[in-house]
This record gives C-alpha cells, structure tokens and sequence, in this order.
C-alpha cells in the first residue's frame, strides 16, 4: 500500500493569496479625469470672475472689466462645452461591452432612474451655465449691468452640475449618516474647484492681453488679495472634508501604506501638501511684497524677480492641481475594507472571489468623534483669519518700509 503524502494533508490550511486591488483601466480614469478638470475648471472660473477678478478691475475702469470679463467667460463657456462631452463620454464608456457609444449614453438622461436623472440634470446644468455666461464673452456686454446676475447664475447651474455627481441615486438606510456624507463631499468639491479653478483662472489672466500694461499694478493687487481669502476658505473646507472622508475610509496611518487605496490616498496628499506650501509661500512672502510694490514706485532687482515669480508660481500650482485631479480617480473602494479583505483571504482554506469577500460595516460616529471634529474645525478656521490677518500685517509693514512713497505705475505681473 504506498504511503500517503504528508504534506497533502497541510494543503488545505494554505493561505489563500491575497486578493488583489488593480487600479483599473487608465483609459476610464483619463475620461474622469477630463470630467473632473472641466466641470470643477467652469466653476472656478465662474467664481473668480464674480468674487475676486471682476471686483478688481471695476475699480480700474470699464474698460478693464470688459477685458477681465470677456477672457474668464470664454474659457468658462469653453469649459462647459467641454465637460458636457467629456461627461457624455464617461457614460458612453460605462458600459460592460466596452468602447464608446454615445447614443446610448445620451438615452440613459432622464431614462427613469435616480442616475439617468443627476445625469441629466448635470448635462442640462452644463448647457444652461454656459448659455447664461456666453453673452459675457463680448466685451460690449461683459460690462453692462447683467454681469453680476449672469455670472451668479451662472456659477449657480455650475455648482448644481458639480453636485449630481457625488449626490446619492438610492435611498440611504441611514439617513443621517448620508446626509452627512454628502455635505462632506460637496464642500471638497467645492472648495476644490473655486480654489483649483480660480489658480487657472489667475494664470489665464497673467497672459498678455487681458489687462493693460499700465493698469496691471492698480489690478493684481486687490485680485490676489481677494482671490486669497477665498482661496482660504476653500483649503479650510477640503481639509475639514478630507478628514472626515480619511476617518471614514483609513484605520490608522500604516493603511496608507499596506493598501492601495492608501497609496493612492497617499500620493494625493503629497500633492495637496506640497500645494498648500506653495500657498503659503504666497501669502506670507509674495502677495505681501505685490502688496509694497503696488504703493511703492520700487525698481529694484527683487521687482524684476516679483513679476517673473507670480505667473510661474501660479501656473505650477495650476499643473499640480490637475495632477491631483488626475490621481483621485484611482481611488476605489476604502483602505479599512481592503486591509479586512486581505486579512480575511490570509487566513482562508480556500481562495474566495472578490465578489465574496465580506466587507466592514460603516464607521459609527460617537460624542468623541463630533468633538474632536468639531475642535478641528474650529482650529482651522482660527488658524486660517489668523494667517490671512497676518499677511496683510506683512504687507502693511513692507509698504511703510519701502522708501519713496510714489505710485507705481509700472506691471506687477508680465508673462
């Protein structure tokens, strides 16, 4: 009778292997991603031309605003016009067959379901903004007495099109904890897309052509101080957002590196981190120092490397808020699950499909939790009217210092 192989009788207490968590299809986050840009761009744009940019140069003259006006219209209409392709694309691409049929994709708006009507709202928000903004994009309007009404509701349609697509299709089963939720993530949206779209909107302003040579000193002053406020405001709702969203989906900081979800999570940190130094850079070395030489007729070297600094500066700030936008797409699912999953298939017989594998229920929130985020939020606002006081006090210090108490007249900003 031959022998039996021990090591048989072991195989079947053999850890399964891992399951693993691909990133997906680079083509279907390339598509989000153009959606993401687009949509959350026409926002920004909106934003500055009606909060910081056309303020600004109303001040100057009517002329200046025309100008400003018409150049943050254009792109906002072009923007629009972009993101509704590039939405209808993302639902061409959805489907299971693979390749893109657009028919299709424009028969599921308003088919019926929760889904088919966000995107159709989406879609119709999209057209509707850009149809509102289009006549701002003739000099002969951009200064008329509609603007501010146009442009209001025009960035209105835009946040409404930015909301269907974080906005709960199904009925929650706990009502209180999507609610939640879901004003967690539209402030990151946002937030994201007034401060990420307004950096474009600046460095588009920075090119020849929108303001005059010798209006530039009177205009970027008071434009970057204002767009700084808001700026501020918006970095303190995605943070706020952002840690509500990795307390929801992280258990611990090792799970930004033992999971791809965290990984990924982890790369985008990276970026926001690197910036929001650049924004500090900013607000406490540069802005104050446009500020002095906005008052102050200075001809000194560190002008020459002020005017040179600002456009560059923003315009990485630009390309580095669509690498962040390029890299959120490929987060799927949650850290806390993956890391559960993966610890599961280890001490499985057997190996179990993705489908099966059991997933973590939703974090609950306790007393703890809403007083720790409330001591957070309360921080960061602090720390926020804090630092924004604080640069205006450089800013003040650097003009008195300056000698010669002339007006400039020279630029501020030159591409």
């Amino acid at each position: 009778m031959p022998l039996s192989d021990p090591s048989s009788g072991l195989l079947q207490f053999t850890a399964a292997p891992a399951p693993s968590t691909p990133l997906g299809p680079f083509e279907d986050s390339a598509v989000a991603w153009a959606t993401w840009v687009t949509l959350m761009g026409f926002v920004g744009v909106t934003a500055l031309a009606l909060t910081a940019a056309g303020p600004a140069a109303r001040r100057i003259g009517a002329d200046t605003l025309a100008a400003v006006t018409a150049r943050l219209s254009r792109t906002a209409v072009v923007l629009a016009v972009l993101a509704v392709a590039a939405v209808l694309t993302e639902l061409a691409h959805s489907g299971d067959s693979g390749g893109y049929h657009y028919q299709d994709a424009w028969n599921t708006l308003y088919d019926g379901t929760n889904a088919g009507r966000l995107s159709g709202i989406e879609v119709t928000m999209l057209l509707v903004g850009a149809a509102v903004i289009a006549p701002l994009a003739f000099r002969v309007a951009a200064n008329g007495r509609a603007r501010t009404g146009l442009l209001a509701a025009g960035l209105g349609a835009g946040m409404i099109a930015l909301g269907t697509t974080r906005f709960p299709d199904a009925m929650p089963e706990e009502w209180g904890h999507t609610i939640f939720e879901t004003a967690m993530w539209m402030l990151h949206l946002f937030g994201g897309a007034v401060w990420l779209g307004g950096l474009a909107g600046l460095a588009l302003l920075a090119v020849p052509g929108a303001v005059p040579p010798a209006e530039r000193a009177a205009f970027w002053s008071p434009a970057i101080r204002r767009f700084s406020a808001a700026a501020m405001g918006c970095v303190t709702a995605i943070t706020l957002s952002g840690l509500f969203l990795y307390w929801e989906h992280v258990d611990g900081p090792s799970q930004l590196f033992t999971t791809m979800y965290g990984r990924v999570l982890g790369v985008k940190i990276l970026i926001f981190g690197t910036l929001l130094l650049l924004g500090v850079f900013n607000q406490f070395w540069l802005h104050p120092r446009i500020d002095a030489l906005r008052a102050v007729g200075d001809e000194r070297p560190l002008r020459t490397i002020l005017v040179r600094r600002f456009p560059a500066v923003v315009t990485v700030e630009t390309l580095l808020g669509m690498s962040l936008l390029f890299v959120a797409p490929f987060l799927h699912g949650s850290a806390r699950n993956q890391a559960f999953q993966a610890e599961t298939a280890k001490h499985s017989a057997k190996a179990i499909s993705p489908e099966d594998l059991p997933r973590l229920p939703d974090k609950v929130v306790s007393a703890s939790t809403w007083v720790l985020g409330s001591t957070e939020t309360l921080v960061l606002i602090a720390l926020m009217i804090g630092g924004y006081w604080y640069s205006g006090v450089l800013a003040r210090r650097r003009t008195a210092a300056a000698p010669g108490q002339q007006p400039a007249t020279g630029d501020l900003v030159e591409a």
